[in-house]
């Protein structure tokens, strides 16, 4: 992205950072999905803990040691490679002897359960992850990381995109794919590039409704999201006092774009918001194209559009600090939102501007 997106704290009102990631350890990730190994079927089920590898690194793995096809191994969602995270895989089973899942174990990877299920698991069924954080070298007084992990319990914070979406140059490759530059790419490589300009785009949307300070609110012409669920309704005039009160709730959210074909448009003041912010700013320096030529083009690939919630906030947060200058938080956080992200909603705006927290690509 071509800068930081705004943070809902001002620099004036005090500045908070922290360092993350500084060992595997400090970014500890668990997976949990709506349901468990059936114990029976055609599929291998299989828990795994990583450490230093990324998710399609496993699935390669695992892919080679069963003989069949990458794409056959399924797997819920995406995780980072420097963490320790445990999530699921389901690989199919052939005949004869099981494969040799021990033959893959190192200091990299440990099989936490070994079983069988009817079906190949599926991107998006995931529930959420938890998270064990451990914020190092933490700056700013005590009182005030207390009084924003409350506020963050209570109002939640922007849900942006973090900095693993983008990777070291997706950006930079969707453009010159969405440019027509010609590009030798792999379907999965094309699909991580569309996945990051959608999230560009997302973030350019969400960034304008921060500083607005509307991220929160209920806008006439508001696509809004059911908490919870996929559900999706347009915000008539008639019922925004009834819907605002119930985004205070937390019973449904406002939503931005991940353009592409179809799907339901936001009208009146939404619609005008959102294509002002994506013709306003540029995407990444010096890239051809604003971002409502993006998502034209997204359209033109036959991505089907979607919409995602504004905000997100952590369940079942706790924090201890385990000395002076390091906190630790345990907290849950729905499918598709990012800890880093939920963590730099902390800080102060200047603080989100020249030391963002030390954040990795999966």
């Amino acid at each position: 992205m071509s800068e930081s997106p705004p943070r809902i704290y001002p620099a004036e009102g005090g500045l908070l950072s922290a360092g993350l990631r500084q060992t595997p350890e400090d970014f500890q990730v668990t997976e949990l999905l709506p349901f468990t190994a059936s114990g029976l079927g055609a599929h291998h089920w299989l828990v795994v803990e990583k450490r230093g590898l990324n998710t399609q690194d496993v699935a390669n793995r695992l892919a080679r040691c069963a003989g069949v096809a990458v794409r056959d191994v399924g797997f819920a969602g995406l995780k980072d490679r420097h963490a320790i995270t445990q999530q699921s895989f389901t690989v199919p089973a052939t005949p004869g002897p099981d494969p040799d899942w021990a033959s893959l174990e190192d200091d990299c990877l440990h099989f936490r359960q070994i079983s069988r299920h009817d079906r190949k698991l599926r991107r998006g069924v995931l529930r959420g992850n938890h998270f064990q954080l451990i914020l190092r070298a933490t700056t700013g007084e005590r009182s005030l990381w207390d009084a924003r992990l409350q506020h963050l319990i209570q109002g939640g914070f922007p849900n942006y995109f973090g900095a693993q979406r983008f990777g070291h140059r997706n950006l930079q490759e969707a453009a010159r794919l969405l440019s027509g530059q010609p590009m030798r790419v792999d379907r999965h490589r094309r699909g991580l590039l569309w996945s990051a300009a959608r999230a560009a785009l997302f973030n350019l949307v969400l960034a304008e409704r921060v500083r607005q300070a509307n991220w929160t609110e209920i806008l006439p012409g508001e696509i809004v999201q059911l908490a919870g669920s996929h559900s999706i309704f347009l915000a008539e005039d008639d019922g925004l006092t009834d819907l605002q009160v119930r985004a205070a709730d937390w019973d449904l959210h406002p939503t931005g774009p991940l353009p592409g074909r179809g799907g339901l448009a936001p009208a009146t003041v939404a619609a005008v918001l959102e294509a002002s912010a994506l013709s306003a700013r540029p995407i990444i320096a010096g890239a051809a194209g604003d971002g409502l030529r993006w998502a034209q083009c997204l359209a033109e690939q036959g991505l089907d559009a979607a919409r995602r919630p504004l905000r997100a906030r952590p369940e079942n947060l706790t924090s201890h600090w385990q000395d002076t200058q390091t906190l630790v938080l345990s907290f849950f956080l729905p499918a598709g939102a990012f800890a880093t992200s939920c963590v730099e909603s902390l800080f102060g705006q200047e603080m989100a501007d020249a030391a963002r927290l030390d954040l990795c690509v999966d």
